[in-house]
C-alpha cells in the first residue's frame, strides 16, 4: 500500500499526458472541449482497448477512437434505458392486473398476509421489511406538499381506505421497489401469474428484474455499459418459453451481449413490435470501429470470430 499523490492536471497538461502515452491528437482545442464537458477520467476507462501495454497507446490510436467508443456506450446505454422503461411499465402493468383479479381486491397491497413477513438477517442486524416500507412510501407520497395529480384527486375525492388503489399506489414505486415488492409475495402461485406473462419461471423472472434494476441505475448514473463484468449476473434460462438464444451461447451470463439478449426476450411480450435489432445493427454500423468484443458477444471455436448473433432465434426477426 502506499499513499496516493497524483496531482490534479490542467486540460494542457491532461493533452500533454495522452500525446506522451503516444495518443495522436490532431486538433487539440477539440480535445481541450471534450476533456472539459466528460473529463479525463471517464474517457480514460474507454482508452484501454486501444493499449496493449498499460499506459501506451497502440501505433495510430487517435483522440478520435477513444471519443467514439465512449459515444458509442453513451448511445449503446440510451437504447437499454429505452428497453427498460418499456419492460417496467409492461411489469407493473401485469403485477397490478393479476393480484387485483386473483384477490377481487382494488387494495391488495394493503394486505400484509400477502408478503413474507419481516425478518432480520443474522449477519448484519438488518430487518428486510418490504411491507411496511412500501406502506411508508406511499404514505410518504401521500402527505408531500406537491404529490402526483392522481393522489390529491384520491385524497380530496375519498376518506376511506386511507392508500390509493394499487393501480395508483403501484405506480408510485420506483423499479427497485417494485422489484423487492415482487421478490417479497408470500405465494410463488402469484409471483407465476405475473411471471407467465414473459414466458419465464418464476425464480428466474425474480433475477432478471433485479438485473433491470442494477443496469437501469448503471444507465441513470451515466457509467460504463459496453466493457462491463455484471456485480448482478440474471440467471441462464434454461427452459425458454419464446424465441431464445442457441444453448451453446447460453451460458456468459455477466456481460452485456447477455443482458441485450434478456432484453429482446422480455420485448417479446412487453412490446413485440421493438425495434432492438434495427437499433443495435444502426448503432454498430454508426461505429464501425468499435470493440464489440468486449461486450461479451460470444465467439466461434477460433475464439476470435464473434457468431453471427443476428441469425439466432431470438434475433431472426
Amino acid at each position: 500500500m502506499k499513499t496516493y499523490k497524483k496531482k490534479a492536471l490542467t486540460y494542457s497538461e491532461q493533452i500533454e499526458l495522452l500525446k506522451s502515452r503516444g495518443l495522436s491528437i490532431p486538433n487539440e482545442e477539440k480535445a481541450s472541449r471534450y476533456l472539459g464537458e466528460i473529463s479525463y477520467y471517464r474517457l480514460s476507462a474507454y482508452s484501454l482497448p486501444f493499449q496493449k501495454v498499460k499506459d501506451q497507446f497502440d501505433e495510430g490510436t487517435t483522440f478520435e477512437n477513444v471519443l467514439d467508443l465512449y459515444l458509442f456506450d453513451r448511445e449503446l446505454r440510451l437504447i437499454c434505458f429505452d428497453c427498460i422503461e418499456r419492460i417496467e411499465v409492461a411489469i407493473r402493468a401485469q403485477f397490478i392486473y393479476s393480484m387485483a383479479h386473483k384477490y377481487n381486491d382494488s387494495h391488495w397491497q394493503d394486505d400484509a398476509s400477502l408478503f413474507e413477513k419481516a425478518f432480520t438477517i443474522k449477519r448484519t442486524n438488518y430487518t428486510v421489511q418490504v411491507f411496511q416500507d412500501t406502506q411508508d412510501l406511499i404514505q410518504k407520497q401521500l402527505t408531500i406538499r406537491h404529490p402526483e395529480v392522481f393522489v390529491k384527486h384520491y385524497k380530496t375525492t375519498y376518506n376511506k381506505p386511507q392508500n390509493p388503489p394499487s393501480w395508483m399506489s403501484v405506480e408510485l414505486l420506483t423499479i427497485g421497489q417494485l422489484s423487492r415488492l415482487y421478490k417479497a409475495l408470500d405465494s410463488n402461485t402469484d409471483k407465476k401469474a405475473i411471471a407467465n406473462f414473459f414466458g419465464l419461471h418464476h425464480t428466474v423472472f425474480t433475477s432478471w428484474l433485479h438485473t433491470l434494476v442494477y443496469v437501469r441505475n448503471i444507465c441513470a448514473h451515466h457509467s460504463r455499459l459496453w466493457n462491463r463484468d455484471f456485480a448482478i449476473k440474471p440467471d441462464v434460462l434454461r427452459r425458454p418459453q419464446k424465441d431464445w438464444i442457441s444453448s451453446s451461447i447460453n451460458s456468459n451470463n455477466n456481460r452485456t451481449f447477455y443482458f441485450l439478449c434478456l432484453l429482446k426476450y422480455l420485448l417479446q411480450s412487453a412490446n413485440p413490435t421493438n425495434h432492438l435489432k434495427q437499433k443495435l445493427n444502426s448503432l454498430f454500423e454508426k461505429y464501425p470501429n468499435a470493440p464489440i468484443q468486449f461486450m461479451g458477444i460470444p465467439t466461434l471455436a477460433d475464439n476470435v470470430t464473434p457468431i453471427d448473433w443476428r441469425n439466432e432465434p431470438l434475433w431472426s426477426e
